[in-house]
């Protein structure tokens, strides 16, 4: 089963270099943990062509991104699974990019483009101007997050 893990940001926006940050860890451990040896590490910069390119196919992709959460506590990580995903509005999203995951979701479900299984690991940001450091609340929160991306891709590559 393909795995896939994308993390979403420009890395030149504060906070919202998270997922990709995330991504560089995931890629470190790779040579310590055989469980992230066949996991598809991408970046994007969650347009929705190319999310729908990266997760086609997949069994499982895990999108990790930084959010707006209307200002809650940064450094908070919400969880979210595809069908938690049908309840986001369009045009209310948290995401700090263009078209909101929401939407893209639903583009992909009418596109019959939807990997078997979704999950969104998202971290509360609260800087989002131009600079590369994470707020420390943020930059906390990497090493959890690329722990909690490995627990979900092992368990994918066991069993269907």
């Amino acid at each position: 089963m393909r795995r896939v893990v994308i993390g979403v940001g420009n890395e030149y926006r504060c906070d919202d270099g998270f997922g990709p940050l995330v991504v560089a860890a995931l890629a470190d451990r790779r040579s310590r943990d055989p469980q992230l040896a066949g996991v598809d590490l991408r970046i994007s910069d969650g347009d929705p062509a190319r999310m729908l390119d990266l997760w086609a196919g997949a069994g499982l992709a895990v999108v990790v991104d930084a959010v707006r959460d209307g200002g809650g506590t940064p450094g908070r990580v919400y969880e979210l699974v595809l069908d938690e995903l049908d309840g986001l509005a369009e045009n209310a999203s948290a995401s700090s990019h263009g078209i909101g995951l929401g939407s893209t979701v639903a583009l992909g479900r009418a596109l019959d483009r939807l990997p078997r299984r979704l999950v969104v690991l998202a971290v509360a940001g609260r800087e989002f101007g131009f600079g590369v450091e994470l707020t420390a609340q943020v930059a906390a929160m990497v090493e959890p997050v690329a722990d909690r991306v490995g627990e979900l891709v092992a368990r994918a590559g066991v069993g269907p």
